[in-house]
């Protein structure tokens, strides 16, 4: 293996197991180090994933262009075609669908393990470190030196940071970050329900939180319950039938009643945003730079918008001969900061707005979404920004 590199990627999710890649296929030297595990090839055989991302039509073609999307439909996917939003009244919903759109889906439900061996499977070009730790980050002379614990250094031109919300490496570049937490936590799980899904996506807000269902494709539906924590833990401590139960109310028997319930598992939630995505020699990606609210389900679609923004960026710099200064790194920064403070105000102010719980708070936000329902106009943009267009 090289000790020198023209990027260096630390994480191997998602977010940095595709920005290897985009590095790699660009013609450029790259490593890339995790501390875990490499993924698991996933097996016939075995249960769905609890960890499922909805992916935008827009990070569909993006995993294809890296040639990865094939790998991951030939496992599973689930495509869903329309997505149903209420508050108190199912009757006076939000609907959307592909009607007027370039594309027959508004994205797919694929789980973590399928993306990430997918994404692991293209990256035959580059340098994987697994089961190796960094210790610590500096930059001088026009290179980054990433120290391991075992006591040897690597170094790169570039430093990309994909190592989740607790980003050792943002730290060590003392940048700092503004958000707090939620006084949530998500409940994540499976259910099997008395009618199908219908290729469907439905989220119903309430005044302690949001219920979303998404498609997958063994006829189940996953669900991200986000509630305050004693609502949570309460949640936690029912058995499968007194769950299904709670669910089956939440969600008004939108597809009748709650036969069977997977395990749970459960996450606390929290908004973050670093100040800086940049450093001479480093650059932050995905949750490294930004957390928000699953309530839109948008995590994933950010973080892979940073890669392709990143890449394309520093791969037009060195067409033109150019370095990869702070200045050019800033460019990155630019482009991505308004989109990703954008989704961060979008999901915060849907987080305060929904927690008004007045007759009158409920009574126009229902009264809005039925009018919003009944102009094409309007819903159309809306439609094809969560499609990533």
């Amino acid at each position: 293996m090289r000790d020198h590199y023209d990027v260096l990627v630390v994480g191997g999710g998602v977010i940095g197991a595709a920005a290897a890649l985009a590095f790699s296929r660009a013609g450029l030297a790259v490593g890339l180090l995790e501390q875990g595990a490499m993924p698991a090839v996933p097996l016939p055989g075995d249960d769905i994933d609890l960890r499922v991302y909805a992916l935008a039509p827009g990070s569909v073609r993006y995993l294809d262009s890296l040639g990865a999307w094939a790998t991951i439909a030939a496992y599973r996917t689930s495509p869903f075609r329309q997505m149903e939003v209420w508050d108190s009244d199912p009757e006076r919903r939000l609907d959307f669908d592909t009607a007027g759109m370039p594309g027959p889906e508004l994205g797919h439900i694929v789980e973590d393990r399928v993306l990430r061996f997918a994404l692991w499977s293209a990256l035959g070009g580059v340098d994987l470190r697994v089961g190796q730790r960094a210790t610590g980050f500096r930059f001088e002379a026009g290179c980054a030196t990433l120290n391991l614990a075992d006591g040897t250094s690597l170094q790169a031109g570039l430093v990309v940071a994909a190592e989740g919300a607790d980003s050792d490496l943002r730290r060590w570049a003392d940048i700092d970050t503004t958000g707090w937490n939620y006084s949530q936590r998500s409940i994540v799980c499976h259910l099997q329900t008395e009618q199908p899904h219908r290729a469907a996506a439905y989220q119903r807000f309430m005044a302690k939180g949001t219920l979303a269902l998404l498609p997958l494709s063994d006829g189940r539906s996953s669900i991200v319950w986000s509630t305050d924590l004693a609502h949570a833990e309460e949640l936690l401590a029912l058995d499968d039938a007194g769950f299904c139960e709670r669910v089956e109310r939440a969600i008004q028997q939108r597809l009748g009643r709650v036969l069977a319930v997977s395990p749970r598992r459960s996450f606390p939630l929290r908004l973050l945003h670093a100040e800086s995505y940049v450093r001479p020699g480093l650059a932050l990606v995905g949750d490294s730079a930004h957390v928000v609210h699953p309530l839109a389900g948008q995590g994933v679609n950010l973080g892979l918008a940073d890669v392709e923004a990143l890449v394309s960026i520093l791969v037009e710099a060195r067409r033109q001969r150019r370095d990869w200064s702070l200045r050019v790194l800033q460019r990155y920064e630019r482009r991505r900061k308004a989109a990703n403070l954008e989704m961060l105000a979008l999901t915060e102010g849907l987080f305060r707005l929904f927690r008004q719980t007045s007759a009158t708070a409920v009574a126009l936000r229902e009264a809005g979404m039925f009018l919003l329902n009944r102009i094409g106009p309007l819903k159309g943009p809306l439609t094809r920004r969560a499609m990533g267009l």
